[in-house]
């Protein structure tokens, strides 16, 4: 019995290290696409995506229309290798990291500032496919707006 337990404790914390592992390579995936953006480095933001990837926004018209706007990965990499360094500085908070095996799911709320000034604020929602053992963005959305940002 007792060797028995130590066993399923010596599995639990295993478990738990491993959990802490993959929470990490996601978070790692996403604090590189930021980096990315503030250093204007399009060959890294490129990298934190999947070939299929799509990223889209929901924004409201000036009627006050919902809609989602989609947008290539390469054109955007286009867009962040234009960018000046430490211009563009999204700053997240990892809310909520949900895996499932190959599957992961991220909410990051953020407050986005363009050359030092706050331009505006939303939550980031992924989700990240782990293809031949690195974690990639597949799908990323997000909303923007200016009032209402803490």
């Amino acid at each position: 019995m007792r060797y028995f337990l130590i066993l399923l404790t010596t599995l639990a914390f295993q478990q738990m290290a491993n959990a802490q592992t993959t929470e990490d390579s996601v978070k790692a995936v996403i604090n590189n696409l930021f980096l990315a953006m503030k250093t204007a480095d399009e060959t890294l933001f490129e990298s934190c995506f999947a070939d299929s990837a799509i990223m889209q926004t929901v924004g409201r018209t000036r009627e006050g229309e919902t809609i989602i706007r989609s947008e290539s990965v390469s054109r955007f990499a286009e867009f962040v290798r234009q960018l000046k360094k430490d211009s563009a500085d999204e700053r997240i908070r990892f809310e909520t990291i949900k895996t499932d095996g190959p599957l992961a799911i991220v909410w990051t709320p953020y407050q986005f500032y363009h050359n030092g000034q706050f331009s505006h604020c939303g939550v980031n929602s992924f989700q990240l496919v782990r293809l031949n053992g690195n974690w990639k963005i597949q799908y990323l959305i997000d909303t923007r707006r200016r009032q209402g940002c803490l």
